[in-house]
């Protein structure tokens, strides 16, 4: 039974504690030590824990956004998915493993497997401040969001089953040994001089994260058509991209803030630099693609706000502004620049993960060795640091530099030796068919889409015939053989190029060769025709509107070069576009 009562210890001035029953203070009892809990702190730490909750929806509709729409459904369930496994991980196995008390030095023992024993302890990590069940809700929090960053790195091309799978043992072989290294009392990095300084972790998170993904990258290979004009296509929701940033923006300021575990002047500072930041990040961003395209850009400011956020992770409530506004500038730099290396290292990183979080991450991690001050850690009343090269600590920067090498190394390699023992695990491969590529994730693997268009106008690149469509559901066969008796046939038989149009007037034409009349393909939701063609929608919505179609662009050019070499397949004057649209492009 708990012992606990409200009231407040007061301390006199021969240093005698007497109790007051008039205080709002908790005060819970155990093994003969009481412990006050100050409602105020626990209020702030709960409320920061459930905005960040927040931040997988937001990573979901992000990375959804920014996808082809035949897989934004899947991204979706990957990110709220990742809270349900954790959640199980975290109360199984993954707690105890991280902070349990009598741990060692590299992982904790099974002292709170199944959430035995957590509830009133003070948490020496908190300086006493919180009782362990909220300390251990907040990381919880944590934890569910790593492996939801990392899986951007799954999009349009790895099954979910191998992915769930992964979530689990992921975060219980890489994220619980990195947390349990720097965040408990007992590991070993937080006995090394407390390389990352702050509680809310560049290393864990943010490098852990950005580095997991580079290998999941790596593992499952380069998408369908990767290195052609197939995959450069814009955001299929630029909307949901800005939804989903602005509740990781929102989730961020809980996820800084929430650290320093008590409603004090260093969590003030802390939201406040996360802010700044972000804004500064974006800004930067912003002005870094107008200088290349002369357009202002909603995802650039959205990206490079997150790579603000990031990089002010492992800094927030250890510097003061003017270095979080700087943070901020070169991490969004930084990672805007890095964008490029992924064509040198030959990965299909979708979502930018290892140039947003783990590049910006590392920026974050080596900028507090440098701007870290005491005088900031100790608006909390109680942290005493040594700061950084501010106060004159030298040593701190190699520390932190030692620190991320750890985190980068440590994660790239175990993330990929677990892959490699799932995917011999017979049904649990993590590349998906090339046909599940062509249909999309969301049908494939869900049978739901993120809306009822995404399913009318998705791009069916491949050209099916009857034995290929039975291994799909009744409801996909019917889209994919609806279109027309001809519509999707072996290129080899059709001579039409690889990849078609995934609907209307296009389609139509383009399969219609030699025929004098064709049927127009038909509205899907109520048996009509369609009553504008291509070119007159054109003309009726905002310049470059039809460009969201990912697909128009690419197979639009293809039919263009067959038109003009007299091409095999698409008649002369019935052109999957029509020569009079072709002609305006």
């Amino acid at each position: 039974m708990v012992n606990l009562t409200y009231g407040a210890l007061l301390t006199s001035s021969d240093g005698s504690i007497s109790f007051e029953p008039l205080g709002t203070d908790i005060l819970a009892t155990l093994q003969g030590n009481t412990s006050a809990f100050d409602p105020g702190d626990i209020a702030w730490v709960l409320t920061s824990a459930a905005l960040i909750v927040f931040m997988l929806p937001g990573l979901g509709y992000l990375y959804s956004g920014l996808a082809r729409r035949k897989n934004a459904l899947s991204m979706l369930f990957l990110s709220l998915v990742s809270l349900g496994i954790v959640s199980f991980q975290w109360f199984f196995i993954g707690y105890s493993l991280v902070f349990s008390e009598s741990g060692g030095s590299f992982f904790g023992d099974g002292r709170n497997v199944g959430f035995r024993q957590v509830l009133e302890r003070p948490v020496p990590e908190t300086n006493g401040k919180l009782p362990e069940i909220v300390f251990a809700t907040y990381q919880l929090m944590f934890a569910c969001l790593v492996p939801a960053v990392l899986l951007g790195a799954a999009a349009e091309r790895s099954r979910i089953l191998p992915a769930m799978i992964f979530i689990f043992c992921w975060t219980t072989l890489v994220y619980d040994m990195l947390a349990h290294w720097i965040w408990s009392s007992n590991g070993w990095a937080y006995k090394w001089a407390r390389c990352d300084i702050t509680d809310a972790g560049g290393v864990p998170v943010e490098i852990a994260s950005g580095t997991g993904g580079l290998a999941y990258s790596y593992f499952i290979g380069k998408r369908r058509g990767y290195g052609t004009e197939r995959v450069a296509f814009k955001p299929s929701n630029v909307g949901h991209v800005v939804l989903g940033t602005v509740f990781l923006w929102v989730g961020w300021l809980g996820f800084n803030g929430g650290s320093c575990f008590a409603a004090s002047l260093k969590a003030a500072m802390a939201v406040f630099v996360t802010n700044l930041a972000g804004s500064v990040g974006g800004i930067v961003w912003l002005i870094m693609d107008f200088r290349l395209e002369r357009k202002w850009s909603m995802v650039g400011f959205c990206t490079g706000a997150i790579a603000g956020l990031v990089a002010i992770t492992p800094a927030a409530g250890f510097v003061g502004a003017p270095a979080g506004a700087l943070i901020g500038l070169v991490s969004a730099a930084v990672s805007n620049l890095s964008t490029r290396l992924k064509v040198t290292m030959r990965v299909d990183d979708p979502m930018d993960i290892f140039a947003v979080h783990a590049l910006a991450g590392v920026v974050g991690v080596l900028m507090t060795g440098l701007f870290a001050q005491s005088s900031v850690a100790a608006n909390d009343g109680f942290s005493e640091i040594d700061g950084g090269w501010m106060d004159h600590n030298w040593v701190q920067f190699a520390k932190q530099i030692v620190w991320a090498l750890v985190g980068l190394g440590w994660t790239f390699v175990v993330t990929y030796a677990i892959m490699f023992v799932i995917n011999l695990i017979p049904g649990c491969h993590f590349r998906s068919t090339e046909e599940a590529e062509i249909v999309g994730m969301d049908e494939v693997e869900l049978g739901e889409f993120v809306a009822d268009y995404a399913f009318h106008h998705r791009d069916l690149e491949g050209l099916f015939d009857s034995n290929e469509l039975s291994r799909f559901n009744s409801v996909t066969r019917f889209h994919l053989t609806s279109m027309g008796p001809k519509s999707y046939t072996r290129p080899s038989q059709a001579h039409l190029p690889p990849t078609m149009p995934r609907g209307g007037a296009a389609v139509a034409d383009a399969y219609g060769q030699g025929a004098q009349e064709v049927e127009k393909p038909r509205s899907r939701s109520r048996g009509r025709e369609r009553s504008r063609s291509r070119s007159q929608f054109r003309a009726s919505t905002p310049s470059g509107m039809d460009r969201l179609e990912e697909v128009h662009s690419s197979d639009e050019l293809e039919l263009k070069k067959l038109s003009g070499n007299g091409g095999g397949g698409v008649g002369q004057e019935q052109g999957s576009v029509g020569s009079s649209d072709l002609s305006q492009k």
